[in-house]
């Protein structure tokens, strides 16, 4: 009767631990390039074939993918969450979807609790809260598939997607600096996530490119990304009690950009005559506000889409995969009569 080949016995035949041989299968950093080079090419020799999802309890797959985002009212991940399910529909899979709300205490639980109902993948985007990765990066050793679109990590060898986040905001600033605005503020995220690096070194570029100084006190770092109202109010607050006050702004998710309208509003400020502004938003109405908003709008079901076919390529290979890509997708921006 035949039996399968496992890690194990892959172990045993190189001289290497179980857990050694499987974070090298799946291409962990930890694992020098020279071991890695050595198990995959035993494994290949012998015909090695993984299977992505034998953490489930029958070592087979359930059909079912897990998805990880901070929350699902936002319009960004809505709209992403739909592509997802078109293309796991469409390959008989179902998705499961979690909601951190920006904790990454939540987030943990929230993967452990989808580990443990069998998912066959995860796709995962960050929460802001979100440093120590053990917890995903314990997942991903023993197997489990894991792909990661719009807030994601360096530490985990594994697909990603994103938007070019830098040329995003870079032609959010260079758009008001065209216009007139010079003294142009950021308002974004926690320094924790991929995505605020990037955005920042837009807008720093757009600046340094047309002889403006960067300024520190208009960038504003808001921990909760505008799911606590009044950390953008203060943020706006702090802006508007400088000497040389700010007369536009470059906000960098979806959350702040509805929450600094409000804002702007209770302090009787009027977008563009006393603050212009373009934001990160794929509010699917930007003209019902007043007035209507300047957007940079991200392909949000698309990147639901690709992020899909690249977990589901994953889950369904043959042979370890050994070699993956970030991929880059391009924004758009609508101007309107806030900036």
């Amino acid at each position: 009767m035949y039996e399968a080949i496992t890690i194990k016995d892959i172990g045993k035949a190189l001289g290497l631990s179980t857990s050694t041989v499987s974070r090298a299968l799946r291409g962990s950093y930890e694992i020098s390039s020279e071991t890695k080079k050595l198990v995959l090419e035993y494994a290949e020799k012998i015909n090695y074939r993984p299977n992505p999802v034998a953490l489930s309890l029958k070592g087979r797959r359930n059909c079912s993918i897990g998805v990880v985002v901070s929350e699902i009212a936002n319009n960004f991940f809505s709209q992403a969450i739909n592509g997802i399910e078109s293309i796991a529909y469409n390959r008989g899979y179902h998705i499961i979807i979690s909601q951190s709300h920006e904790s990454a205490e939540r987030e943990k639980v929230n993967i452990n609790h989808l580990a443990s109902r069998s998912v066959d993948g995860l796709l995962v985007s960050l929460s802001s809260e979100t440093k120590d990765l053990s917890h995903l990066i314990s997942m991903h050793d023993k197997g489990l598939p894991i792909v990661f679109f719009d807030r994601i990590t360096n530490e985990i060898n594994t697909y990603k997607e994103i938007v070019d986040n830098q040329k995003a905001a870079y032609d959010a600033t260079t758009h008001l600096i065209k216009k007139g605005f010079t003294k142009i503020a950021h308002i974004t995220n926690t320094l924790n996530l991929s995505i605020t690096g990037e955005r920042l070194e837009g807008y720093k570029k757009a600046l340094e490119e047309n002889g403006i100084a960067f300024n520190e006190k208009y960038v504003q770092y808001c921990n909760h990304g505008g799911m606590v109202s009044e950390e953008i109010e203060e943020a706006l607050k702090k802006m508007m009690a400088l000497k040389q006050k700010p007369n536009a702004v470059v906000t960098a998710s979806d959350r702040i950009t509805t929450c600094l309208l409000s804002a702007l509003r209770k302090m009787n400020l009027k977008a563009p005559d006393d603050m212009a502004v373009v934001g990160f938003t794929n509010t699917n109405v930007p003209e019902i506000f007043n007035p209507p908003l300047t957007t940079i709008r991200q392909p949000a079901f698309e990147m639901g889409q690709v992020a899909t076919e690249l977990l589901i390529k994953m889950i369904e290979s043959k042979r370890p995969i050994t070699e993956f890509e970030t991929k880059v997708l391009n924004t758009e921006l609508f101007v309107r009569e806030s900036a």
